[in-house]
């Protein structure tokens, strides 16, 4: 009979006096044994009253440890609680989102089988508000996010390359070393990607869930998916080979439309292309909302739901090329060896 191990669940959070009590009561309510589990939460130095309801936690459960997380960023986060983790099992939770309540344990159960060294779970996301609900359905849609398999399959088990608010063995997180700091977003891709290349498995379980809340409003999900596209530039530039077609996709959409607008001032030849690509785009994007329709829980959501997709695919877009602007001198940058947590980086070597 397997042993139990100690798991540690680390939640790097910033800002999330709105979901912190229920995301981190979802931990503090797992089947798992509470003896075998610790929680450490590492802030961003948040302005609201985030360490406040941590505290008020810590006041009832031993296990749950507060740290201060001065590089504002979940990387720095990740880094420092791994720092300070025990756990023979890592998971990374967001403050964001609610787990199952036998998330732990199923994560344990996949890693004890010995044939994997990640896994999660898809994720089901929800919304708030009127608006949230329609960002939700766009950001759980193929036509929003593309191929991303935790976010739109449900009941497949698979082999993946990343996964949400995943669980991994402490050893193969010593192998593959630190997050990347620099990376504001998009860290979970580059490092699920650097432990691919180290042989590492990462398993999307159909059967272990997790409910996250998304942007309430569309500056918001601009915001975010801006983001998105930006730092990927980063992630391309020192992982050319975990970038997918769909990835670039965006930024091509907006690049042409661009300069298909600029053609148009002088060209009828331009005008019509740029109006044959919007209405193209625009006519596709209706037809991903007919078919997202059946999922909606009121047929106003799906008035939303076009804006959504637009807001996702153009922030995303300009994000990247904004990225390409921005970063167009660091293509061939030496990577640190090292991070502030001392944990050695294993050097790429090639393909």
């Amino acid at each position: 009979m397997q042993k139990t191990p100690l798991v540690t669940v680390i939640m790097p959070v910033r800002n999330e006096s709105a979901y912190i009590a229920r995301s981190l009561q979802a931990v503090l309510s797992q089947d798992y044994p509470a003896e075998r589990m610790e929680i450490i939460v590492a802030d961003g130095m948040s302005t609201d009253s985030t360490p406040a309801v941590v505290e008020s936690f810590i006041e009832h459960h031993n296990n749950v440890k507060l740290i201060g997380n001065p590089g504002l960023i979940a990387p720095t986060g990740m880094n420092l609680a791994i720092e300070n983790a025990k756990g023979e099992v890592i998971v990374r939770v967001d403050g964001h989102c609610e787990i199952a309540p036998d998330y732990v344990r199923r994560c344990v159960e996949h890693l004890q089988g010995g044939k994997v060294d990640g896994v999660g779970g898809p994720l089901e996301t929800v919304g708030e508000t009127f608006c949230a609900r329609a960002i939700a359905l766009a950001m759980s849609a193929p036509f929003g996010v593309g191929g991303s398999a935790f976010r739109t399959m449900r009941n497949t088990t698979m082999l993946t390359d990343t996964v949400a608010f995943p669980a991994y063995t402490a050893s193969v997180i010593h192998r593959a070393g630190p997050y990347d700091e620099e990376l504001v977003r998009n860290q979970d891709d580059e490092y699920n990607y650097r432990l691919r290349k180290l042989g590492a498995r990462i398993l999307l379980a159909a059967d272990i869930h997790c409910r996250y809340y998304s942007r309430g409003s569309i500056r918001s999900l601009w915001r975010q998916y801006f983001q998105y596209g930006y730092w990927k530039v980063r992630v391309m530039q020192k992982h050319p080979l975990q970038m997918k077609l769909r990835q670039f996709v965006p930024a091509l959409f907006v690049f042409v439309l661009i300069a298909l607008l600029l053609a148009s001032v002088g060209f009828r030849a331009g005008r019509w292309s740029f109006l044959l690509a919007a209405g193209t785009y625009l006519i596709a994007s209706l037809l991903a909302t007919l078919a997202t329709a059946r999922r909606a829980a009121s047929p106003k959501l799906l008035l939303l739901l076009p804006p959504a997709f637009w807001v996702m695919h153009f922030s995303y877009g300009l994000g990247f090329i904004f990225g390409l602007l921005r970063f167009w001198n660091r293509w061939h940058e030496e990577q640190p060896a090292l991070s502030r947590t001392g944990i050695t980086v294993q050097k790429e070597t090639g393909a």
